[in-house]
């Protein structure tokens, strides 16, 4: 459906009067009704600041640290229970 039989189709359903049936799109159709959502989504797309992107940039390295941290302290305490439970000895 396009945009505008959509907006028919809630704004009659919304004042009480049956809504208008929607014409069924072909293929090329729904092609060409897709690449006009693309470009509607995109010009909503707004670019960060340099400052914003800085922030965020240190933001996720932060939490990707954090992160290989909790795996490696997780990784070492499960080896020295996996080398005592079959071994008897830590490795």
């Amino acid at each position: 459906m396009s945009e505008e039989q959509v907006t028919e189709t809630a704004a009659s359903s919304s004042q009480g009067r049956p809504a208008k049936q929607a014409k069924k799109l072909g293929f090329f159709g729904r092609i060409a009704l897709f690449f006009r959502q693309v470009v509607g989504e995109l010009r909503k797309v707004v670019t960060p600041t340099r400052q914003e992107l800085l922030n965020m940039t240190v933001v996720v390295l932060a939490f990707v640290v954090v992160m290989m941290v909790i795996v490696f302290v997780l990784d070492f305490l499960l080896g020295l229970g996996v080398g005592w439970v079959f071994t008897g000895k830590s490795s």
